[in-house]
């Protein structure tokens, strides 16, 4: 099959989930012997126009000038494009900036769209923007020929409120086996003697209740938290750098070297309370990390009982205090470990993926 993928800032990846699980899928379908064509914004880092294979397409991006409402042009630049390329299938991952679109997507390819989360309920955007968020999300719905949802929450939410099925698949890791505590000294850490936060830094992924939480314990263990430092991030360094226990890292795009951090820190917090199947969960659960994790459908439904979770800051306090779970660590990564080897690894994703495209594919030229 011929297929473009949407939706994502390019590969190989620099951004997010979106992007990684773009790369890991264009690729394997290239090994497959399908024609893969990746949209990529013009100023990715990546200037060729193959990767591993992959077709690769620029498209202007504004984003750098104008900020988010660049990505509402960018998506435009794409589906523009998609037009002119003659495509058995667009797979687009996630609807927000390109569902108003939708009127202008090519008639012929069979349009897929990976609904993502909820992006309604992300705190950080304005009651208007909510608004907009919900009502692209019902564009998507209606303007897909086929969803996939990727975490059960997500399936069943769509179902009662659009009455549309989707297509239940989740991301991929890939089980971490080559631990090397030499990347600890840079950071001046010792095994297990530290605590961890990787996520983007928004409301929605409870990052100050979990720093809240760290700063009334009495632990001894320091916090280094990654993810960019946006406005909420420089606030929240503002308000709670002054404890030295804490360090603000800034982003990290060095899988190896967060592998090996998640691998040996005493907890890792996963916070994410919207959307469905988090990457950075399943790379924590790759990992060997011990979770804690913020009480919801969406990580329960992954965890189930290898975890330990926490519903506000009082928690967090509590079991930093006790620093009694530390023993469960072994049982929790190996039962995690299975997870993934199970379910969530990369091969059995891409193979889902493309199996559930080239039947959808099938079924629409009977």
């Amino acid at each position: 099959m011929k297929i473009g993928i949407l939706g994502t800032r390019g590969i190989p990846n620099n951004h997010g989930g979106f992007e990684q699980f773009a790369e890991y899928f264009a690729v394997y379908l290239k090994e497959n012997n399908h024609e893969v064509y990746v949209y990529n914004s013009h100023d990715h880092p990546y200037q060729d126009t193959k990767y591993k294979g992959v077709n690769i397409i620029h498209a202007f991006d504004p984003e750098f000038k104008i900020g988010t409402v660049g990505q509402f042009i960018y998506d435009l630049n794409c589906i523009r494009d998609a037009r002119k390329r003659n495509f058995d299938i667009l797979l687009q991952l996630g609807y927000t900036s390109n569902s108003i679109w939708h009127k202008l997507l090519p008639k012929e390819p069979v349009i897929i769209t990976n609904m993502d989360g909820m992006e309604w309920k992300r705190s950080k955007y304005s009651k208007k923007v909510r608004k907009f968020l919900k009502y692209a999300e019902g564009l998507a719905v209606k303007s897909s020929d086929y969803l996939i949802a990727d975490s059960i929450g997500i399936r069943d939410y769509i179902l009662k409120t659009y009455n549309k099925p989707s297509e239940l698949i989740a991301y991929g890791a890939t089980v971490f086996a080559n631990p090397k505590n030499t990347v600890l000294e840079r950071y001046n850490f010792k095994e297990y003697q530290y605590c961890m936060i990787l996520a983007r830094l928004e409301p929605e992924n409870n990052i100050e209740t979990i720093i809240k939480g760290y700063v009334m314990s009495k632990s001894v263990y320091p916090l280094i938290i990654f993810g960019g430092l946006n406005t909420y991030g420089k606030n929240l360094q503002a308000k709670y750098g002054s404890d030295p226990r804490i360090i603000f890292a800034g982003a990290n795009y060095n899988q190896e070297e967060l592998n090996n951090l998640r691998y040996y820190s005493r907890y890792y917090f996963h916070g994410h309370s919207v959307g469905g199947t988090n990457p950075s969960l399943l790379e924590a659960m790759a990992s060997n990390a011990l979770i804690i994790a913020n009480n919801n459908i969406f990580n329960k439904s992954i965890l189930e009982k290898d975890a330990l979770y926490f519903d506000n800051s009082a928690d967090i306090e509590k079991l930093l205090n006790e620093d009694e779970s530390f023993h469960l660590k072994q049982a929790f990564s190996e039962a995690n470990i299975e997870k993934i080897n199970s379910f969530y690894n990369w091969k059995t994703i891409n193979s889902k993926y493309e199996q559930f495209i080239l039947n959808k594919l099938k079924d629409n030229k009977n």
